[in-house]
């Protein structure tokens, strides 16, 4: 049985399935008190790892290098491994159902070489009652052995934050549970050595599950309600921006902007607590609702710079626009649910020609993933107007004179999702803009 001992000792190794913004860090952090292995289907990704190298940029080539990590695409590998830690991704398909292949996939290699006595813990993202309903069943049939006889389980949701250098790992308080008291402490300790913050005991698996995917609902709901109210704002003539820094005066007000919403967690697990409510007969109302807010942003976004086109009497079919960004989020390369390629995808309905560029995203991914052929700032020269759609460091660096310099002859055009600029800025420049 993994024990603490056993892994103090480094009798027993760690094994860690998925090696991305969650898995790996996780992986380098716990290499520094025990015996880790990586584990990851895709070689391309283990030999890149292997040669100290990240491409999603969350851990830098000296904390890479300093780690001692076995990385292997070899599923066998993970026989030696008494604790088996599973962060794969958990998306949704093209009809918003969640996907549990790869979920499903890591619970069969981990059950199929996982010794007796050892320990599986999952930190995907997933509805509450899915670790004990479908990966439990999976892990037994590949295993040949009972759950609380000859293993046991844990679920750790993840709350890794893509780009973010202040909430890393070890700052986040980490929710933990198991299968049994002795799990539970078990995996207390483990994580406690990596994560300073402290560790939260939930009183069962459902309960640590349902608490992850709580906390990205929320966040999508409040979202949701920033989108609604700016649409509300437009009408009105008045900037959201300008209404919420000043109901943010008051001490209990939260503090949420209009965006779009995408990336691997606010815009995917609602749908994962919305499908268990559905398959109880229980149909979600708001979570929904503000669901469908928040996929329509892209579409409102490409209505508005349409109407700026035809307000400042350009021509609309073969106009070129410029979008400056791609990645669901700033200073990432994660093109994971990007909702950036909604505007784009609305805008070439229109007629328009759009002309994407990411200094971030790998060219490679954005032609496969979003069907989007990358181009450099110097094709972007002569735009009719520009869509700064992601707030990277490179656009913020080039500021509105860079960025209007964009754009052709006439009064420069810009859109701004994320509020990125000033509107006083833009008056003063002679710049017609427009921030959501």
């Amino acid at each position: 049985m993994v024990t603490i001992e056993s892994l103090q000792k480094r009798k027993d190794k760690i094994g860690v399935v998925g090696l991305g913004y969650v898995g790996l860090p996780l992986a380098v952090h716990l290499s520094a008190h025990f015996d880790v292995v990586g584990y990851d289907l895709k070689k391309d990704r283990i030999d890149e790892l292997a040669g100290g190298r990240d491409r999603t940029l969350e851990i830098t080539d000296e904390d890479l290098a300093k780690s001692d990590i076995e990385f292997t695409c070899s599923k066998e590998d993970l026989k030696a491994c008494r604790l088996i830690i599973v962060a794969v991704p958990t998306p949704i398909d093209d009809y918003r159902i969640p996907d549990l292949n790869p979920l499903r996939s890591a619970s069969g290699a981990a059950g199929r070489f996982m010794q007796k006595g050892s320990c599986v813990v999952f930190e995907s993202t997933v509805y509450p009652g899915a670790t004990e309903e479908v990966c439990v069943p999976i892990l037994e049939k590949e295993s040949g052995m009972k759950l609380g006889t000859d293993f046991s389980v844990g679920y750790s949701p993840e709350r890794i934050n893509p780009g973010d250098k202040v909430h890393t790992l070890d700052k986040i308080i980490k929710i933990v549970s198991g299968s049994d008291k002795a799990t539970v402490e078990l995996l207390s300790f483990v994580y406690a050595t990596v994560v300073h913050a402290g560790i939260h005991e939930a009183s069962s698996i459902k309960v640590a599950e349902a608490a992850k995917v709580i906390e990205n609902t929320q966040r999508d709901l409040n979202i949701a309600l920033m989108n609604e109210l700016a649409m509300i704002f437009d009408i009105i003539g008045i900037d959201t921006h300008e209404v919420i820094k000043a109901a943010g005066t008051k001490w209990n007000f939260l503090n949420f902007h209009p965006g779009l919403v995408g990336g691997h967690c606010i815009g995917v697990d609602p749908y994962y607590l919305t499908f268990k409510a559905d398959s109880l007969g229980y149909h979600p109302e708001m979570i929904l609702a503000g669901r469908r807010i928040n996929d329509g942003m892209g579409k409102y976004i490409a209505e508005h710079t349409i109407k700026m086109l035809i307000h400042q009497g350009k021509h609309v079919k073969g106009a070129k626009v410029a979008v400056l960004g791609i990645t669901f989020k700033e200073n990432v390369p994660d093109l994971r649910n990007t909702r950036v390629v909604d505007i784009v995808h609305e805008l070439k309905d229109y007629g328009v020609n759009v002309l994407v560029h990411d200094s971030l995203a790998d060219s490679k991914e954005a032609r496969i993933h979003c069907g989007l052929e990358l181009s450099c700032l110097e094709d972007l020269q002569d735009a009719d107007i520009v869509v700064i759609a992601v707030k990277h460091r490179i656009y913020m660096e080039m500021g509105l004179v860079g960025i209007a310099a964009l754009c052709g002859g006439g009064q420069p055009l810009i859109i701004d999702v994320k509020g990125a600029f000033q509107p006083q800025e833009a008056k003063r420049l002679n710049i017609a803009y427009w921030r959501l």
